[in-house]
């Protein structure tokens, strides 16, 4: 019999090799098909949104019969938003915040796409352009954020669990087995990102 697992992840303000160790040991303790994993998250730091996109590519190739819980016991920004709504069920502190910055590229030009990707993607010219790589990822990060909560409406403020609670994203066990159940099957049938 398979057993439960917990994953503590603490959110420090800087260190992404610390991020990517995490992520790392995530992937080792996902492939052991654990019944259900408990992902915490504590702390005031973010998620890189690279390392954010990373992670969730981890959680989309888990074993359908692993269950997974985020539990923030902190306020959430970023790219820490994205993983704790990709849970099945989600939990967070009863006073605790979300908070995510607008999107950095919504006010850019628009940018040339490579070809033949699907989604037109930003381009990256050179470490001069005005488009920065880690910009267009936080913009990827926000659009998956879109699929849980609208973006446009929230970017740049501070949502509540009350809010949380309105949208079906924690205390509503029937949307988080719809979304989980929706988002499992759509993902796994097409590459991950």
């Amino acid at each position: 019999m398979k057993r439960a697992s917990q994953f503590r992840l603490k959110l420090p303000v800087y260190g992404s090799s610390y991020y990517i160790k995490k992520a790392l040991k995530l992937e080792a303790a996902l492939a052991r098909k654990p019944k259900a994993l408990r992902i915490e998250m504590i702390g005031d730091g973010e998620i890189p949104a690279d390392i954010a996109l990373l992670m969730r590519s981890i959680l989309m190739q888990r074993s359908p019969d692993t269950k997974i819980v985020t539990d923030a016991r902190s306020s959430l920004q970023g790219g820490s938003v994205l993983v704790w709504l990709l849970g099945d069920q989600r939990i967070i502190r009863s006073d605790a915040r979300v908070f995510f910055k607008r999107n950095p590229l919504a006010d850019e030009d628009p940018v040339e796409v490579y070809a033949g990707l699907g989604e037109a993607e930003q381009k990256y010219k050179d470490s001069y352009s005005s488009v920065d790589p880690e910009d267009a990822d936080y913009a990827r990060v926000l659009q998956l954020i879109n699929e849980f909560l609208p973006v446009n409406e929230f970017a740049g403020r501070v949502v509540n669990v009350s809010v949380l609670r309105d949208f079906g994203l924690v205390e509503n066990e029937r949307v988080d087995n719809f979304l989980a159940t929706a988002f499992s099957k759509s993902e796994r049938v097409t590459a991950f990102t």
